[in-house]
């Protein structure tokens, strides 16, 4: 694991898919995580950003405890090429950038960053299902029509 963070995204996701465990899963198996010390807590002008929406915000003040915040990962996989991770955790990297907005807090590291900057993290709330999703994505080209996957432009 430790070779493969030295690796692209795009690198590995072209090698193979190896699992990410990271705090507590939303809609997938939980895993464990090691912490860090030290951590990037802003992101840099000029750098990409993430908007939360007001649900999404809601949402997120309703479910985190203590020092806990919503992380997005960017993995290879799904029927696009590439899907969206949403996870619970606590410990922030020292490539990860932390988006805040009323309150809420969700952190991207940086190589799943190149790949969400300037999109939108929604939750929905349907009949049959609730779940954060990651919307107006303008790295994407096109997605799955379940919301998880995607392509990227070239």
């Amino acid at each position: 694991m430790a070779a493969s963070r030295g690796m692209s995204l795009t690198a590995r996701a072209l090698s193979a898919v190896i699992p990410w465990p990271r705090g507590r899963l939303l809609a997938a198996s939980p895993g464990l995580r090691t912490r860090r010390e030290e951590s990037s807590r802003s992101p840099e002008a000029g750098e990409g950003q993430i908007h939360l929406t007001e649900s999404c915000i809601q949402r997120l003040l309703e479910i985190t405890e203590g020092s806990e915040f919503l992380r997005l990962q960017v993995e290879g996989g799904g029927c696009s090429g590439f899907q969206y991770k949403f996870s619970l955790d606590t410990v922030i990297n020292a490539d990860d950038r932390v988006f805040e907005q009323g309150g809420a807090r969700v952190v991207v590291d940086c190589d799943s960053l190149a790949f969400v900057k300037g999109a939108q993290v929604d939750f929905s709330q349907e009949l049959i299902r609730s779940s954060f999703q990651v919307l107006n994505n303008p790295q994407a080209q096109q997605g799955c029509s379940c919301g998880s996957s995607f392509s990227i432009k070239l």
